[in-house]
């Protein structure tokens, strides 16, 4: 029984704390569509993007508007995805409208569609970055994209979101009859995604360098006394020369590449060097996970 307890207070504690994040990351939207965006009829795509036309046509409150539009969302995204992701999906989507239609009666922080497009991507990064670190949704664009997939699995959900926001900015243009608020708008797409990556992935990013050598012993006596780096031994072969031999895998910081290079090709000048991207790295000498 007092397990029991203990386990449902952590589920308590730990719902209190994504619902917490849903609130921030949903204010934080907010200030980047009802103080950017929507001043300067801009568009981040989705939903706010067909609601920001009806808001200039008809006059339609914006936060009102995006929850209508999700209604049939909801519904199918109880049937595939289930109670809690519905339950998510529904308070982002109502804190989000609420936090724009009280947002929407200050007065705009620019008019400056440049500025705007800029500051409102970022700002729209950070607070969707929040809500996704918690499995949420805001409805609109990636809730339809979670709808889709569960229908058609082979589907990227990233290809999804795009296709989806290009189309809604395309109605933009062409209800606003400037080809500007495409440009302008296509900006703060890509600035959101960016922001998205970096609070997701980090901007610390490492490195993975792949070393092929006779020498693959000294060089790694080397790396490890000069660099202080841990190294992997890979057996590998190569197919044009069919000679079996052992690759060297180290992962380093992007200051310390340039280190194992002159390691490597002091050592042995005709090694053969793979640099390639790491995003995330957890383990001794990097983050903890």
């Amino acid at each position: 029984m007092g397990l029991k307890k203990k386990r449902t207070k952590l589920l308590i504690k730990k719902y209190t704390f994504e619902v917490f994040q849903i609130i921030i990351g949903t204010a934080i939207m907010s200030v980047g569509v009802s103080q950017f965006l929507l001043p300067n009829q801009l568009s981040s795509g989705g939903f706010t993007g067909i609601a920001t036309i009806l808001y200039y046509l008809l006059k339609l409150p914006m936060g009102i508007t995006i929850i209508v539009l999700n209604i049939p969302l909801f519904i199918m995204a109880f049937i595939k995805k289930g109670g809690i992701f519905l339950v998510k999906a529904i308070l982002g989507t109502v804190f989000l409208s609420i936090f724009i239609d009280v947002f929407d009666k200050f007065q705009p922080f620019t008019n400056d569609r440049f500025l705007a497009c800029i500051y409102g991507g970022i700002i729209m990064g950070l607070g969707t970055s929040i809500i996704l670190k918690v499995s949420a949704s805001t409805g609109g664009t990636d809730l339809l994209a979670y709808v889709i997939k569960e229908y058609k699995p082979d589907y990227r959900t990233g290809t999804l979101i795009v296709i989806i926001d290009a189309l809604i900015i395309l109605l933009n243009v062409i209800f606003f009859r400037q080809i500007e608020i495409g440009l302008y708008s296509a900006i703060t797409i890509y600035l959101m995604g960016k922001v998205i990556d970096i609070v997701f992935e980090g901007i610390n990013f490492t490195k993975m360098v792949y070393i092929i050598s006779d020498k693959y012993q000294e060089i790694n006596e080397q790396i490890v006394s000069e660099v202080r780096r841990g190294i992997t031994g890979i057996y590998s072969k190569g197919m044009y020369t069919n000679e079996e031999r052992i690759m060297l895998l180290c992962v380093v910081s992007r200051n310390e590449v340039m280190k194992i290079k002159q390691i490597s090709k002091k050592i042995d000048p005709y090694s053969f060097i793979i640099i390639s991207n790491a995003r995330e790295t957890f383990g001794l000498g990097f983050k903890r996970g």
